[in-house]
This record gives structure tokens, sequence and C-alpha cells, in this order.
């Protein structure tokens, strides 16, 4: 019987004899029906010897299940085929028996021996499919055989069978708890795995098995801050719930020093008296004293810091629970300063799905108890919608009333009146009870809320009314002796309002201060006594207090009413109600029984009482991790860790150092590229000893790069140096000569942390610079080719180099010298010659740079012999003045404004820095002293190279200074602080995409073929209408020059302008070619290996061309 057979049969409702008759059910599309008699076909399909029959049959069963169908008595005519040789029924076998295994366990077993053949299949899919219905059927018996199969999985080479393998963990354990000390070693082996697609499930197995094991996670900690941007989200979840702990129990606190200020500094107890005041001044002095003695310098742990780090960017994520995660880190983990940032990422989040709202409330709620300013910017966005459901408005109102301060109290109010006319009455109520809050936490606003709450008391709504009565009474108890008036108002309501908790109230209003109202008090007595049967309990025990308190005040008007009132309470039905009246009767009727305590009733029931303190539901919920169940619950949840408090003394920081391989540690260069062509695809010392190296011996503070930048840079001059190897044997001599002098002349290797020695051993060698200058030039060639093997070196390099330049330009402010041409070879880097050719000598002003040729315009020319007038399209410059932005203005800079340009020139050893002029200008009155950089934030691979520090800017003057960042080819912006002696300033400055490239000298032939290879997808092409100015030439040149740093590309025709570059990171090809048409009509196309920065570039290429 075929396949179409049976779809014609099915959909016909008829069949030949002999052949299954199928279910009819048009509704279902003849796959997802309930006919019982379906199954008897199905499997009638399954027994076939047809595998096309057995797929069409698996796939309908499949859907069943999706449906949430019950195909359970299908199990032993599905395992028969467990066997099968076609790799598409094999797979929905096992989706199937992975559903069923653990409820039809008797028959799974008869299948093991299938399912143990099945770990050993050439097909990865099918080796995890059998592991995964292995771990599956729950019976101790076969935990052995289950056993073997994860320990031959954890080693398994393909990942996904590794991840399969982690996940099965937890299943082995839940079934016998007695195989952990075994599956501990397993998760240990998994840790170590360096693929991502691992991390987040065996991080998931290790918090299911042995949280407690923080050990295991020492080795692996910087691997897994490095790779956790590129775990797949819900194990970027895990990971970053188990680095929070892992970090409170390795770091220390960032805010210790605050916490003991507020601790030592805080005010005096509730009930302490104004005449102890003098007595404790000096004991608080004492006090405060101690606390300072007992701050020490916080100095970040640079592990933490690289948590914190790696984790900011997972913020932008899509997945809500990741920016949740994260969110939670930071409050939890970061220093008070910079948990800001998750403000924006929060709210974000508040756009969407109300469940997810719900969640992120409740998370924005605790935390602006505690850190208010943080969401303060945002305050509109928590103003209610009226489509937002109840829970949602209720929680937007327990945020805003925490941020409610005295500068955005009038605006809060505003809204609050909005939100008391809605129809939704629950809402209504929080509102009410938010206004009593706000009042209560502002001294300022009282009297307007008090006004704004008697105005409701004559709202036509009985619940809005309750509410406000309710809370009045609370706000009264501040100041009763001002608002007797209000008492009177209220009342005369006893009449009109029925809400029992709102009678209460007024009830125990009256008696309190019944002082203030003698008049009215008895005659409110005397109505409730009418009434006192048909009451509410609630109301009932407020009667009773109302009449004892009347009793010991007013005794001769409500004597007979009192007894009247506790004779009726004697015989009610509620024994609360009984045993009030019957305690108050002996305290207040004194008789012959009664004993000493009727001498102080008055005392006891007119006690002065203070006022409720109004308080956030959410004030305590912040001892639960944030963003876990137990948090939202506001109770422990089963399987909820305890976050653990800040150590007080720093565990060993050693602990998570890798040792790194002997063969890293080699000193001979060539030694070392034969190493790096045999290096796996996930190296050690990327993944491993660079993080290592780079957190040891580089403070992250003073923004140096982190351990996943440092592996980026390297590899991007691992390709040089296979450029390198490539090259002639002349070079080969060439390199053996630097070698020697490199010998000769020895420096000591230093690290970037103390700043001052590095400046003084900096001008010792520049004094030898001048003496020996043709041997440093030299060995700042290998050095800077050098710069993957070791940072510092390289770091050593660039500030001597900057030094000389320095005092060369300060020597000799001479033009720059002719770039002469030469036939022989050298490496494609910047030597020191031809810094000091390109160097601007630093002026107050910025340089225009068109008078020189395009930056490595002169590497490049090197070894090509083309005339003067095919070289003269290179030499067009970039545009007649650089364009400038804006760095701070004088306005926030309390008269310091500083500009900064893309000067286009190289900056210093570093070939992937772009240089960064920036202008100071001092408006102000008095001296700027000390301007510099500290607390950069970069991205990850991201680094800057800061300016010398300008110790004095006078009054009214300018100086100019250069800066270095690498933007690891991308727009992301580089935030740091500029300070001066008195301020500090955050600040950003964000490259355009045409500031990321440096020219790149081509012949035609050379462009043509480098665009052939980078076709398809590295390819944009836009048609755009030219502007009327730039319809000719040297206009598009001048354009196109203005918004990339490109060098001209000579072309025969001249309806092309061609241009060429590289990205001054990675070195990948850009270039962008424009054809002119008719009319005015062009055609822009960009051929770049890196998409985004095409795309990037296409735009303001399209925009410099048609303004």
């Amino acid at each position: 019987m075929s396949a179409s057979s049976a779809f014609n049969d099915e959909k016909g409702g008829s069949s030949s004899v002999g052949e299954p008759e199928y279910g009819h059910d048009p509704a279902s599309g003849g796959i997802f029906s309930s006919d019982y008699k379906r199954h008897d076909d199905l499997k009638e399909m399954l027994d076939s010897n047809k595998d096309s029959l057995k797929l069409e049959a698996m796939k309908r069963i499949v859907a069943m299940i999706a449906r949430g169908k019950n195909a359970s008595d299908l199990f032993p005519a599905v395992v028969k085929n467990v066997a099968c040789k076609n790799i598409e029924v094999k797979k929905l076998v096992y989706v199937y028996l992975v559903r069923y295994a653990e409820e039809q366990q008797d028959l799974a077993l008869l299948s093991i021996s299938t399912f143990q053949r099945g770990l050993k299949d050439p097909n990865q899919l099918i080796r995890a499919s059998a592991l995964r219905v292995l771990s599956s059927i729950r019976v101790t018996i076969i935990v052995p055989i289950m056993m073997l199969a994860i320990k031959e999985a954890a080693s398994d080479m393909s990942p996904y069978v590794r991840k399969t393998a982690a996940h099965a963990i937890p299943k082995l354990y839940s079934l016998d708890p007695e195989q952990k000390d075994q599956l501990i070693e397993v998760i240990e082996k998994l840790l170590a795995d360096k693929t991502t697609l691992v991390a987040g499930s065996v991080v998931m197995a290790f918090e299911e098995v042995c949280p407690e094991r923080i050990d295991l996670i020492h080795k692996n900690y910087r691997k897994l801050c490095n790779l956790l941007i590129d775990v797949e989200e819900w194990g970027q979840v895990v990971i970053i719930n188990m680095l929070t702990r892992y970090a409170r129990t390795q770091f220390l606190n960032p805010n210790i020093n605050e916490s003991l200020l507020e601790e030592g500094g805080g005010d005096k107890t509730f009930y302490g008296s104004d005449d102890d005041e003098d007595e404790d001044e000096e004991e608080k002095e004492k006090k405060v004293e101690a606390v300072m003695a007992k701050r020490k310098p916080y100095v970040m742990d640079p592990d933490h810091r690289l948590l914190l780090r790696n984790t900011k960017p997972l913020l932008q994520s899509r997945n809500a629970a990741v920016v949740m995660a994260v969110a939670q880190l930071y409050f939890h983990l970061a220093p008070k300063a910079e948990v800001g940032v998750i403000a924006k990422a929060l709210v974000r989040l508040l756009r969407s799905h109300s469940e997810v709202q719900y969640v992120v409330l409740q998370n924005v709620a605790t935390m602006t108890i505690k850190r208010r300013g943080m969401f303060e910017p945002y305050l509109k966005s928590f103003y209610i919608r009226s489509t937002d459901p109840t829970q949602i408005k209720i929680l937007k109102l327990e945020v805003l009333t925490n941020l409610a301060n005295e500068t955005n109290i009038s605006t809060i109010l505003r809204e609050f009146q909005t939100y008391i006319k809605s129809m939704d009455k629950d809402f209504v109520a929080a509102t009410i009870q938010a206004i009593g809050r706000c009042a209560t936490n502002i001294g300022e606003v009282r009297d307007t809320c008090l006004n704004g709450l008697v105005q409701l008391l004559s709202n036509r709504d009985e619940l809005v009314v309750a509410e406000s009565v309710v809370v009045i009474k609370k706000l009264l108890q501040m100041q009763p002796e001002k608002h007797s008036d209000i008492i009177k108002h209220m009342a005369k309501l006893t009449d009109n309002i029925q809400v029992p908790m709102a009678r209460a109230s007024i009830l125990w209003l009256i008696g309190e201060y019944c002082e203030h109202v003698p008049k009215i008090a008895p005659d409110v007595l005397r109505k409730m006594a009418k009434s006192f049967t048909n009451e509410e309990d609630i109301v009932k025990l407020q009667i009773l207090n109302l009449a004892a308190k009347l009793y010991l005040t007013n005794s001769k008007q409500t004597k007979l009413l009192t007894q009247y009132v506790l004779n009726l309470a004697k015989y009610d039905q509620n024994y609360d109600i009984r045993d009030r009246a019957r305690f108050i009767r002996q305290l207040i009727v004194p008789t012959e029984k009664s004993g000493a305590l009727s001498k102080y009733a008055k005392k006891l029931f007119l006690a002065l009482k203070p006022a409720p303190v109004l308080e956030s539901p959410f004030k305590d919920r912040d001892h639960f991790q944030l963003g876990s169940l137990s948090h939202l619950l506001n109770a422990k949840a089963g399987g909820y860790q305890e976050l653990p408090d800040w150590p007080e003394a720093a565990p060993d920081p050693s602990v998570r150092n890798v040792e790194v391989p002997e063969w890293t540690k080699c000193s001979s260069r060539e030694k070392r590229k034969e190493k790096k062509v045999e290096k796996p695809f996930y190296s050690d010392s990327e993944g491993e000893s660079g993080p290592t190296e780079s957190a040891d011996s580089e403070s992250y503070s003073s923004g140096s790069e982190s351990g996943s930048g440092s592996g980026e840079s390297g590899s991007g001059s691992e390709s040089e140096e296979s450029e390198e190897a490539s090259e002639s044997g002349e070079e080969e001599d060439e390199k053996e000569k630097k070698m020697k002098k490199k010998k000769d002349f020895k420096k000591p290797v230093q690290e970037s942390e103390s700043e001052q020695s590095s400046e003084e051993e900096e001008r010792k060698r520049a004094r030898k610079s001048k003496q020996r200058k043709s041997d440093s030039e030299s060995e700042s060639e290998d050095e800077q080719s050098d710069s993957e093997s070791s940072e510092s070196e390289s770091e050593d390099s660039e500030s001597e180099v900057e030094v000389k330049k320095k005092k060369k330009t300060m020597e000799s402010k001479a033009p720059p010298k002719p770039v002469k041409k030469d036939n022989k070879k050298e490496k494609k880097e910047m030597s020191l010659l031809d810094l000091d050719d390109f160097e601007p000598a630093p002026s107050p002003q910025v340089t225009p740079v068109n008078a020189f040729l395009s930056n490595s315009l002169v590497t490049d020319l090197e070894g090509l012999s083309l005339s003067d007038s095919v070289l003269s399209p290179t030499a067009t410059s970039p545009c007649s003045g650089l364009k400038s932005y804006e760095l701070l203005h004088r306005i926030t800079g309390e008269g310091l404004s500083v500009e900064y340009c893309f000067s286009r020139q190289p900056f210093g050893a570093d070939g992937n820095m772009v240089a960064v002029q920036m202008q100071f200008t001092n408006s102000a009155a008095a001296d700027a002293k000390n301007l510099h950089m500290e607390d950069v934030k970069l991205q990850s691979g991201m680094r800057v190279k800061e300016f010398l520090e300008i110790e004095l800017l006078p009054a009214g003057e300018s100086a100019t200074a250069v800066m270095g960042i690498d933007f690891c080819d991308s727009t992301q912006a580089a935030n740091f602080q500029l300070c001066t002696h008195t301020r500090k300033f955050f600040v950003s400055i964000q490259p355009p995409v045409g500031e990321l490239m440096k020219p790149f000298f081509m012949t035609e032939n050379e462009f043509k073929k480098e665009q052939g290879q980078l076709m398809g997808m590295n390819e944009i092409t836009e048609k755009l209408t030219l502007d009327e100015k730039c319809r000719n030439e040297h206009a598009i040149v001048q354009k196109v020059a203005t918004a990339a740093n490109l060098s001209r590309v000579p072309c025969g025709s001249d309806k092309e302008c061609r241009f060429a570059g590289k990205t001054v990171t990675s070195g990948s090809l850009v270039l962008v070619t424009v054809a002119t048409k008719e009319e005015g009509g062009a055609q822009l196309t960009v051929n770049c290996e890196k998409m985004v920065i095409g795309t990037m570039l296409v735009k303001d290429i399209l925009l410099a061309l048609t303004q």
C-alpha cells in the first residue's frame, strides 16, 4: 500500500478491501483526528515494510502528542521501530520515546540494548536522542548503564551530545542521589569544556546537584565570564544567577564604606529624648571616628570587574529573563555609582507583555526603596495606562510612591488625581493609600493631601469615601489638634457610610480625640447604641472602645449609654465582643472586686499613641535574590538558595588563576609561530590564559582591555605574523639583525599599575633614544609586531614613542619631510620615521590634515614604481577642515569646554588605535588643574590610551591633547570621566563609521580583483540622485573623503570614482565605488568583509552625497 493511496482513502472516506480504513475528520485536516479506529491504522502503518509509511505514521503520532492527545497505547508498535535504518523515522521514534518512556518503563526496558547501540551511532542527533531516552527511563536497575552512558557522552566529540549529557545528570541524580560523587566528577569535566553550547547546561546541572561546591567554579570563572555573551539565552540566565552567588562569597562588598557610615552616623532612636542629646554628642563623635578608622581604601578585584563588564552588554538582550538576571547581578554586586545602568534596560522591558511587566515591576518596586535615584529620570515610564491590568496598575503606583520626593511630588499628585476617577475600584483604593503614603513621607504636602482626601469624602462612590476615611485617620494621628473640624465633618458621615472599616475608623478617631469634639462624641455614641446589634464585629469593637473612652472623660452624659452598650455586648454572638465587654466593665466601672488596674484605666485607654508608619510592602523583600520566585511570592520557594553575605576579608584570588601551558612561554618568535599553526580554535591562551594574564597584570579600572579583547587583538596580529612568515628570505635576514640588536638593548618589562615609576623610566629611555636612535627604531618595529605576546611590552614601546615624538616636536618644529619612494620591501607597519613625519606639532588649534597624504600611504607606496600622474588622484585631501564634535559644553563643564576631532593620523606605535585630537578651552575665571581621565568604561575588546595629564590650563587659554582609542571596528561609545582637580564629568566619544578606517593604496586591477572576491552578501548597492553642487568628480571625491577616511584609487573611466581603505583594528578591506549616470543619477557600491560596517558606511556616504 503506498502513502499516496493511504492519503486518497483518508480523504475519500471509503477504502478497498484489505486496506486499513482511516478516520475522517475534516476539521483537523486528517492529521489530528480523535477517531479511535485511527490507532489501529497507525499500528498497521508502523508494522509496514515501507519507510515512507512508517515516517508518515510517526509524523501523525508526534502531531497528536503536540495537540495534547494521548498516544501511549501505540508504545509497543513504536518501540519496535527503534532499530529502523531510516534516520528520519529513528529521530521521530526517539522523540516519542522521550515522552512516554517514563510511563511505559517495562516495554522501554526491552529496547535498552537498542538505545545502547544508538549511543555509538555515527549521527550525533541519534547519539543524543538515545541518551535522552535512556535518562528518561526512571528505573533504578539501569542506573549503572545510565552512569556509563553519561560518562561516555561527556567525552563525545560533538558538543551537542556533551550538552545532552549535562541535561541527563540532574535526571540521574534525582533517580539515585547516591551517585552524587561520580556525577560531580562528570560535572567537573564538563565545566572545563570550552564550547558555549555546553556551558549553560553544565552550570544548570551544577546548580541542581552540587551548588555548594564553589571550588569547582574557581578555575572556570574567567572562562565562564568571557563565554557568557555567546551562550544561549537560558544558559545565560543560569550562569548569571550562579555567578551572582559565587561573587558574593569571593569578593568584598564594593559599598562597604558607605554601609559603615550609615551604621555609625545613624539617626537617634525613635523614642530618644531631647535631654540626652548633649550627653550623647560625644559618644556619637567617638562612634563616627571608630567607623572612619574601620574604613579601608576599597580596591575592586579585577575578577569582580570582569564579571560586571562582561554582563553589561547583555542588558540589551531581547530576552527579558537575561536582562532581569543582569539587573539583579548589578543590584547585588555593583558599586552604587554603577548600578544606574540597569534602570534604562528595565524600563525598556515595561513595553513587553503584562506577565513580564508584572515581574519587572515587582523587582523595580524593591529596588526603588534603596536606590530611588536610579529610576527618577524615568518617572513618566511608570505612569499608568487605562489598558493596564489592575495588578500592573497597583505595582506602578507602588513605584511612583517610592519615587516621590519634594521636587516631583506635585507632578505625582496631579497624576494621582486623575487615577481617582478610574472605574477600577481596587485601583482607586490603592491610589488613595498611595496619597496617604506620600503625605506621611513628605511633610510639605501633608495638608494638601489631607484637604484633597476630605474633598473625596463627598464622593458618590462609597468605596472611595471609605478608603479616604481610613487614610485620613492615619494622617490625623500626626497632628490631631489642628484638624478638629475634619473630625467633626467625619462624625457626620456615620449616617451615610456603610463600609465597616470606614465606620470603625471614624469611631476610633472620635473616641481617641473626644476631647477635641466634646459635644459631638456623645451624640455619635447614642446613634451607634441604636444600631449596635446590626453592626459588623469590627464596628462593634470600636463602639465599645468609644463608650469606654467617653465614660472616662465625660461620665455625666454617657454613663447610662455605656452601661447599655456593655449589656448588649455581654450577650453578643461573637466571643471576642463578649470578652471585650467583660474586660472593659471590670476596668472602667470600679467595684469592690476590681483590682488595682482600674486606677490606671484612663492611662490605658487614652495613652498617647505613636502615629502609624505607612511603609511599602516591598520594604524587606530585598533579602530574597531579585528575580527569583521567592522574591515574587515574598516567601521561600522550594529549591531556593539564599544569597550569601559578603565576606569580611577577601578570599585568596589566586585560586582563579589557570596555569599557562608551557608553549606560550617560548621566548623565540619562530617557535611561537610554529605552535600557533597547531593551536586549536578555542586555544588555552584565548579561552583561559588570556583573561588570566590580563586580569592579573592589569588594573581594570584604568580601562585596559579585557581577556576577550586581548584575544581578539591577538588574532589580528597573528594574521600579520603569518603574512610576515610568507615574505622573502631578505626579510628574514633583516629580522635576524633586529633580534641581535634587541639582545644588545634589553629593557625591563614593567606592568602598567604604577604610572609614576613608568614615567621616570620613560624619561631615561627618551635620553638614551637620542644617542641610539637607529636601535630604538628597529626595536619599536619589533615590539609593535610582537604586541600579542606581551601587552606590557607594547605599552612600553607606545609610551617610549610618545616621549620621543614629544621631544622631537619640541626641539625642531620643522615642516614635514617629503616622502621618498623606495624599491626595498618592508613590513606593512609604521616606523618611527613615518611617525615623526606625520605627527603635527602640538598647537592650541586643531590643524587640518589636507597637506598630507593619507595615513598609511607611505608604507603602502613603498615598492611601487608608479608615475606622478598616476599617483596624483590619491593625494586628494580628506577635507579642508576636520569636523569637530562637542565632548563637554562649557555650561556643563563650569567654564571648561572640550571639543574633539578624529585627526586621521596614526597614533603612536599602535596601529589599531584611532587618534582623537582634543581641544580644551578654559572660559572660567579660575585656572583648571590636573586635567586627566578616570573610570574608563569600554565594551569588550576596546582599548584606550589616555592623553598625558594637563597639569595647568590657565583661565582664557586653550590646550590640545591626543588620545588613542581602539574601537575594535565598532561604533560603540568609549565612556570615561574627564577630571579636573575639583570636578568629574561623565563624557563619551562615539566614532562615525568612516573614522574606523585607514586609507589603503591599490592599483585599478587590484581593486577589481578584490571587488570580485567581495560579492554577494558583502556587496551593498544603492541608487541615488546627486545634489546639484555634487555632480563633478572633484565634489564627489571631496564628499566621500569627508564621510570616510579612504584613499582614491586610480580609475580609467571618468564616470567612476573608486576609493579603498581598511578597518583600523582588523584590517578588513573596504571598497567604495561611485558610478555617475545621466541627469545627476548615480550608483553607490560598497564592498566590505564586515557587513555591518558596510551597511552603516552606505548610509553615511549617501547622506554626504545627497545633501
